[in-house]
């Protein structure tokens, strides 16, 4: 078989079961037919059902699951590093329910790395708050955030299963936020962030340090944001800089 042939089968293969996919007929969660009755139905050989698999894995729009077959995969969520914005404000803008489910609030002891973003001393004492951001019912994040004492202390009067951090600083206490550095790595999921996002220990995560600053260039929340690799893509746009 040539290779422009094989091309087009799996390439036939491939966009058949892409358009089930997105018309419906193929449903996330659903299981893809067996490698047997795909080559059946196509008339193909094991190898290019085989590759036309990989692409839609590729694509996103499967995942196999070892010792189980192959699913449709749920779509991922795409979330543009363009602008500050919280995560209520980026589940609105993708039509999904953003909700919250609080695990904790309490007054600890700023390390290094917590009086760093928030130009304080180490040992002074900061408000933390961690909570699981849901979309639709499901994980996508785990949030440990800081904030200045006196701030923090207002803020966790309010019911943060519903009212988003951003929205009470600015809105309430009014605390604009002007900008947001981010740092952004991949990691394996740790024991506690693998519980809270219902994946496995080890599974790929993308986690985020992000320090909001108000005006006068001062911080005022500094986070670490710890989100799933196989629900969540992050986007970008970017200029070049033209020298002279």
């Amino acid at each position: 078989m040539s290779v422009a042939r094989d091309s087009l089968l799996y390439s036939r293969v491939e966009t058949v079961l892409a358009s089930e996919i997105v018309d419906g007929a193929l449903r996330v969660g659903d299981q893809l037919p067996t490698e047997d009755s795909l080559i059946a139905r196509f008339e193909v050989s094991r190898i290019t059902v085989r590759r036309a698999i990989q692409n839609l894995v590729s694509r996103g729009l499967v995942e196999i699951r070892r010792g189980k077959g192959t699913f449709v995969a749920a779509p991922k969520f795409t979330q543009e590093l363009t602008e500050l914005s919280g995560f209520v404000e980026d589940m609105h803008a993708l039509g999904r329910k953003p909700t919250a489910r609080v695990l904790g609030s309490e007054i600890v002891a700023a390390d290094t790395t917590v009086a760093s973003h928030l130009a304080l001393t180490k040992g002074e004492r900061v408000v933390r708050i961690r909570r699981v951001r849901l979309a639709d019912g499901v994980p996508i994040s785990f949030d440990e955030t800081y904030l200045p004492l006196e701030i923090g202390k207002k803020i966790i009067t309010n019911n943060l299963k519903v009212e988003p951090i951003f929205s009470l600083l600015e809105r309430k206490y009014d605390v604009p936020l002007i900008e947001a550095e981010y740092k952004l790595e991949a990691v394996a999921a740790e024991a506690e962030v693998a519980a809270a996002l219902r994946v496995k220990q080890g599974s790929p995560i993308f986690r985020i340090e992000r320090t909001s600053y108000s005006t006068g260039n001062r911080p005022v929340d500094y986070e670490k944001l710890y989100y799933r690799g196989d629900l969540v893509r992050f986007v970008t746009r970017l200029a070049r800089k033209i020298s002279g």
